[in-house]
C-alpha cells in the first residue's frame, strides 16, 4: 500500500506559507523542503549551487552571465547556453522533485511542485495567503525595512513567483482552482490553520483506495 504524503504549499510572500509547512511537516511526522531543493538539484546535476539560487522562481532573468563568473558544468558535456537557460535548470529541479516524492513523504514550498508532481495521486496542493496587515507586519519583524519597503518587496516578490508559475505550468498562480485548497491563514491564524490542512490531509488519507505494487 502506497502511504506517502506529499503536500505542496504555495504561498504569498510574508503570508506564514513557510512557517505552516514546517509546522505541518512536524505534525504529520514527514520531511520538509524549501530551500533544501536548491542544494538537491545542484548536488543530482552537478551545477553550481548559486546558479538555481539565481534562478530560483524566476522565469526570464537569464544565466548567461553565469559563465562569465566562473560556474562551471561539472559532470556533463552539454553547452553552457544550454546548460544555464533557466528552462534548462527547471528541468534539473523537476527532476530532483519528482525523484524526492518517489522515495519519501514531504512538504514541498513553492518551484511549481504542485504543476510538477500534478499525475501523483500521493499529492495534495495548498495555496496559503493572508492580509496585507498581517503579511507587512512579518516581514517587519523578519527584515529590517519599513512598511512602504515591505510592501514594495510583497509586490515584487509576489509578480516574480506568479510569473514563474503562470510561465511553467500554464496556470494560475494563486487562483484558488490551481490548488486542492487554497487558504486564508489570517481566519484562523497559523497553528490552527496547520491543524485544519492537517485534518485536511489526513481525510484525504483515509479515502484513498489501497495501492498494492
Amino acid at each position: 500500500m502506497d502511504n506517502r504524503i506529499i503536500l505542496t504549499i504555495g504561498r504569498q510572500f510574508g503570508s506564514g506559507g513557510r512557517e505552516i509547512g514546517q509546522k505541518l511537516a512536524k505534525a504529520l511526522g514527514i520531511s520538509y523542503y524549501d530551500k533544501e531543493l536548491i542544494t538537491m538539484a545542484a548536488k543530482e546535476s552537478g551545477l553550481c549551487e548559486d546558479v538555481f539560487e539565481q534562478a530560483d522562481e524566476r522565469a526570464s532573468n537569464g544565466l548567461a552571465y553565469a559563465f562569465t563568473m566562473g560556474y562551471s558544468y561539472m559532470s556533463m558535456f552539454t553547452p553552457f547556453n544550454d546548460i544555464l537557460s533557466n528552462d534548462a535548470l527547471f528541468k534539473l529541479q523537476s527532476d530532483a522533485i519528482r525523484k524526492l516524492a518517489e522515495t519519501e513523504s514531504c512538504v514541498l514550498v513553492g518551484r511549481c511542485a504542485d504543476y510538477i508532481l500534478r499525475d501523483d495521486p500521493a499529492c495534495l496542493s495548498f495555496f496559503v495567503h493572508n492580509t496585507m496587515e498581517n503579511r507587512i507586519q512579518r516581514i517587519i519583524q523578519r527584515q529590517p525595512v519599513t512598511v512602504e519597503q515591505a510592501k514594495e518587496l510583497m509586490t515584487k516578490t509576489d509578480k516574480s513567483r506568479a510569473v514563474y508559475y503562470n510561465y511553467y505550468t500554464n496556470k494560475a498562480w494563486g487562483v484558488a482552482s490551481s490548488y486542492n485548497l487554497s487558504i486564508d491563514a489570517s481566519v484562523l491564524g497559523i497553528d490552527d490553520t496547520v491543524t485544519f490542512m492537517k485534518s485536511f490531509v489526513e481525510k484525504k488519507q483515509s479515502m484513498r483506495p489501497p495501492h498494492f505494487g
